[in-house]
């Protein structure tokens, strides 16, 4: 028997990046797989791909920054599979490179709609199901931008250190019913949303983020 055989999870950015490599190896330990994400196409396509390979999927696209479209896409996974045994809360987005007192208010709000509000949007609904149930496990997609600061990048980095905080004080809250909630803090991975970072001419800002790393290279989705 597979470690995950008979259990569902739900991973949100789930179309590529790091949000399809951890849909396939839930898939591969044996868990149904709701797949969200805002691009539609790219989501059904990421769920049929896995599907193909005989894994049991869900597409659903979702904007996380929209409550009642995370509600939904709660709802679909359980009417679905029939539970919720584990949720991955992965979908972010970058904001616009600005200094502090030149950023915007629309792309502040943009940001810290999909980031934080959405990780905590998420969270809200899967815990109401996983609270039915007696149990269940999410993990929150912080990053290396949730602990460290960064030039320009201060709104992304407001929110990724506000999931930290959000997962802290659910995880207290929800410990002695058995659901456990953990975050986590990739550095610097090689997604679509760092080669639009390379293409939107931030190379030389992706090169000083390197620099600091040991092993002086960008981290792969899937090791």
């Amino acid at each position: 028997m597979k470690q995950m055989e008979n259990k569902v999870v739900l991973v949100t950015g789930a179309a590529q990046g790091i949000g399809y490599a951890a849909a396939k190896a839930f898939a591969e330990a044996g868990a149904s797989i709701a797949l969200a994400d805002l691009d539609s196409g790219l989501v059904n396509k990421a769920a049929e791909q896995l599907k193909a390979e005989g894994y049991k999927t869900l597409a659903i696209a979702c904007d996380v920054s929209d409550d009642a479209q995370v509600k939904a896409m709660v709802d679909k996974t359980v009417e679905t599979f029939g539970r919720l045994d584990a949720a991955y809360n992965n979908a972010a987005i970058q904001n616009v490179l600005a200094d502090a007192a030149d950023q915007t208010i629309e792309d502040f709000d943009r940001v810290t709609g999909v980031n934080l509000r959405g990780v905590w949007s998420c969270m809200k609904y899967e815990l109401q199901q996983m609270r039915k149930q007696g149990n269940g496990a999410i993990v929150n997609c912080s990053s290396i931008g949730g602990i460290l600061g960064g030039a320009q990048r201060g709104t992304y980095h407001a929110a990724k250190h506000g999931v930290i905080g959000l997962t802290k004080s659910a995880a207290l809250e929800y410990a002695p019913l058995g659901i456990r909630i953990n975050s986590i803090c990739p550095g610097i991975i090689h997604t679509p949303m760092v080669d639009k970072m390379m293409e939107g001419g931030q190379q030389d800002v992706l090169d000083a983020m390197i620099a600091t790393v040991p092993a002086k290279r960008l981290g792969q989705p899937k090791k």
